[in-house]
């Protein structure tokens, strides 16, 4: 049995995308087609990648045990194609609360067993396999990636990060 499982998946990927979406609340509608540098995803592209990245989930959906006959072009395209798409705030919110509510509820469905499973990497790249629970794991941390872009981009904009504010609250409580 491992010490951390799906359920405990499950609350840390709830926590991270209750995260996101505050931060995504706090940007103004306005700011949603600024982008930090010429190539770079904008704001609301940003937010669609991270709502989109569950995608990933389906090779251990389909219980595939490696990378073996994936097109990652392929894999991409529908999330690049999302990217592209105008949406509202609201929708924005929307689709990170849905889909991220959905990737939750399937982590808590998962066993020990199946988290154990391992999962074979492209050949040369090491680790030469990682467990699904480790694979999933890098989800939960791809979008802690990006929240961290969207967090320097609010301030790029003139917004102290929400997590930044309550540490500071923190730190004045304690004086």
């Amino acid at each position: 049995m491992l010490p951390y499982g799906a359920r405990d998946l499950a609350r840390a990927h709830r926590t991270v995308r209750g995260n996101t979406i505050k931060t995504a609340e706090e940007i103004p509608e306005s700011k949603l087609d600024y982008s930090p540098a010429p190539g770079t995803r904008t704001i609301g592209q940003l937010l669609v990648h991270i709502a989109m990245s569950d995608a990933f989930a389906s090779l251990h959906k389909e219980k595939r045990t490696s990378f073996d006959g994936i097109n990652f072009q392929e894999l991409m395209a529908p999330i690049v194609a999302e990217e592209q798409k105008p949406r509202s705030k609201a929708a924005l919110i929307a689709l990170l609360k849905e889909r991220g509510d959905a990737f939750a509820s399937w982590l808590e469905s998962l066993s020990d067993e199946f988290l154990a499973e391992p999962f074979a990497m492209p050949p040369g790249q090491a680790p030469p396999a990682k467990t699904r629970f480790e694979m999933l794991m890098g989800m939960k941390e791809h979008e802690m990636h990006h929240r961290g872009q969207l967090m320097l981009i609010q301030r790029m904009v003139g917004i102290t990060p929400h997590l930044t504010r309550e540490r500071q609250e923190r730190m004045a409580a304690q004086k």
